[in-house]
């Protein structure tokens, strides 16, 4: 967790959120240490590290800035994408460390120039968290991290005559189902099949297997589809799965 002295506000929001996330990697925490020792009054920030900290952002704006989602929750995800890091996250842990960066980052605590870099970092947040917490999305994007694209590749469908069968007829279980307790059976078959997609893609890029990773996240999309649309169940309701 950040040191109290660390809460974000105003004009110092940016230089200290990026202090912040690179506290969190053992390789910068001499350099933070170095900067703490630069306040030497008993208020935080003084003014010699505001000054540090300013020019420290100016100079080196685009090193701090985040590369990719991975980096903007360190807490949780302090190993990195794949294959550093696991494909399965701490979604819970994940959240957790969103609402803490969004508490920090929400604009109304911030007057004038700030209040728009505020909006923009929360936004980031934002995006970031919605990516990483879905199995669908966070697939796509690490694989849109190695120039893949099946998030708009209307071309990347799945061929396998078997999968195809076992989604439609998932369809017309839903579609026929007179009361949502007969969703049961359903949900819990397709959290099976979104669990096994999810040990396929942690294998797939623990072993740089981009071609596998491909493929099982465009198997992914059904089985997430087939979700939503439990989830939104209403009785005569057709359901629509997106191939």
């Amino acid at each position: 967790m950040p040191p109290k002295h660390a809460i974000l506000n105003g004009r110092y929001f940016f230089a200290l959120f990026h202090d912040y996330v690179l506290s969190q990697n053992p390789s910068h925490r001499a350099a933070a240490a170095c900067r703490r020792r630069l306040s030497t009054s008993g208020d935080y920030p003084s003014r010699s590290l505001r000054s540090y900290t300013v020019s420290s952002v100016r100079l080196r704006k685009e090193s701090l800035a985040p590369q990719t989602h991975y980096e903007i929750f360190p807490n949780t995800l302090f190993s990195g994408p794949p294959p550093e890091g696991p494909f399965v996250i701490d979604t819970r842990e994940l959240r957790k460390e969103f609402l803490q960066l969004q508490a920090k980052a929400h604009p109304d605590r911030h007057q004038g120039e700030n209040k728009a870099r505020a909006e923009g970092a929360s936004a980031r947040i934002n995006e970031a968290y919605k990516t990483l917490q879905n199995p669908l999305l966070r697939a796509q994007y690490l694989l849109s991290l190695r120039g893949i694209d099946v998030a708009e590749d209307e071309t990347a469908k799945v061929e396998d005559p078997e999968l195809l069968m076992e989604v439609l007829e998932t369809r017309e279980d839903i579609e026929a189902a007179e009361e949502e307790a007969q969703l049961k059976p359903l949900k819990e078959r397709n959290e099976e099949r979104i669990r096994e997609s999810e040990h396929i893609l942690t294998a797939a890029f623990k072993s740089d297997d981009m071609d596998t990773a491909k493929e099982e996240a465009v198997k992914l999309r059904y089985w997430i589809n087939i979700k939503e649309s439990l989830d939104a169940w209403e009785k005569g309701k057709p359901v629509v799965l997106v191939h």
